[in-house]
């Protein structure tokens, strides 16, 4: 019976310490220890070993660290998101940035965004929820979104669009109308995005951490919101200005509230509110 209360030596602590911080770029420091040890104790469970030192030798000392990589970086990622989270985001977007960027285009306008955090998805079906009511209310639009995030569980949520009710309890009741469909099994509590919407959506694993990203360079808007802040300042300049690149000329890229100041000091954008950048 594996020993749940067992904690991670000290060496091995570091080791995952430092093999996240450069891979992943997320920094883990003596206070999360024992949030870490409780979400590893999963992972425990799942290979059925004696404890977290037995899993600390797992991956260090027996070479499985390669197999476990994927499952460990799910572990120890934090993906608190929400259906509409920083609301003035979303009016800005619909109100803004949108016909800003119809008005520079003749006839159909086509649009790419990315969620570069993605988690399970809740932003990017956010964008598609405000773009087709946009489309809905006459806006010649056609858009493509994709999310991305480094952790593949999380994808795995986006990619089917289940959510449960109180997950989906922030999207206005109108648009949970329109684009959630309700179980058929009441005792389920839970809804699926429309396909309309899913259609709209990709989703692909991506480490912003990684020296170049898989990604379309013209890109109209981005948003990389509440990630930022698990990364160092120089770190946080890097992600940003690669994401740049991807940018079309005139596109925006958006970052969290509590991000404002991760973008000071960037080559290639030019901030113009406290969240918003343009290229």
């Amino acid at each position: 019976m594996p020993s749940l209360t067992q904690g991670l030596s000290e060496r091995h602590f570091r080791s995952i310490v430092n093999l996240i911080e450069t891979e992943v770029g997320i920094q883990l420091p003596a206070a999360k220890r024992t949030m870490l040890e409780g979400r590893l104790r999963k992972r425990v469970r799942a290979l059925d070993l004696d404890g977290l030192e037995a899993y600390g030798r797992h991956l260090f000392d027996e070479g499985h660290l390669d197999e476990e990589y994927i499952h460990l970086v799910d572990c120890v990622t934090t993906n608190k998101t929400d259906f509409f989270r920083e609301p003035a985001h979303f009016e800005l977007l619909r109100d803004a940035l949108v016909p800003r960027l119809a008005a520079r285009k003749a006839g159909t306008v086509r649009l790419k965004l990315w969620s570069a955090a993605a988690s399970i998805g809740a932003e990017a079906y956010t964008l598609a929820m405000i773009l087709q009511d946009m489309v809905a209310g006459g806006h010649s639009l056609d858009y493509a979104i994709l999310g991305t995030d480094v952790s593949t569980e999380v994808l795995k949520v986006g990619r089917t669009g289940i959510y449960t009710n109180e997950m989906l309890s922030t999207v206005p009741p109108e648009m949970r109308r329109r684009y959630v469909m309700a179980a058929r099994d009441p005792t389920r509590q839970e809804g699926r995005i429309v396909p309309e919407l899913r259609a709209r959506v990709r989703f692909q694993h991506l480490n912003l951490m990684a020296d170049g990203y898989d990604v379309d360079r013209d890109i109209d808007i981005i948003f990389c919101r509440n990630v930022l802040i698990y990364f160092d300042k120089a770190t946080q300049q890097a992600v940003l200005e690669r994401l740049a690149t991807h940018l079309r000329p005139g596109g925006y890229l958006i970052v969290g509230h509590s991000e404002s100041m991760a973008g000071s000091g960037l080559t290639r954008l030019t901030q113009v509110s406290s969240t918003v950048f343009r290229k």
